[in-house]
């Protein structure tokens, strides 16, 4: 082997070797730092919008009740009920949730004429801002 077919042959190897050597942790930390910044991204985006999902669903889930309550109350000679008795009594179903989106139980208020259905809220504290009830009270109480 001459002296340019032995450089050719040395310059082969060392474009193989520089092929096979993988990755440097400088690379790993660079597509790690990078995928960090996406996930965070994504969780500005979905944390508000699973907030906000969890409030529409435990809505729904006290209109159904409320529903289901003034129902109860018609039948019953205006007897205020819980969620509870309600799930006995096979008013709603046995897989029927009767608890919010924060695992807390739903209260039934009645008075003479009115049925409500409160949830505490994300902060599962009864009488904040963040309550839900329905109906909604006006905006007088």
């Amino acid at each position: 082997m001459n002296n340019s077919q032995w450089t050719s042959h040395l310059m082969r190897s060392a474009r193989r070797i520089r092929a096979q050597r993988g990755v440097t942790l400088v690379e790993i930390l660079i597509v790690l730092a990078i995928v960090g910044l996406i996930a965070g991204g994504i969780a500005v985006y979905a944390i508000p919008k699973f907030q906000q999902a969890q409030k529409d669903t435990t809505r729904q889930s006290a209109m159904a009740l409320h529903t289901v309550t003034e129902a109860w109350r018609a039948n019953h000679g205006n007897e205020c009920v819980t969620p509870q008795v309600l799930k006995d009594q096979k008013e709603i179903a046995a897989t029927s949730k009767i608890t919010d989106a924060w695992e807390q139980p739903f209260r039934i208020r009645c008075d003479d004429d009115s049925t409500r259905v409160e949830s505490s809220g994300p902060d599962r504290k009864e009488g904040t801002a963040d309550d839900i009830v329905v109906p909604e009270p006006s905006k007088g109480q």
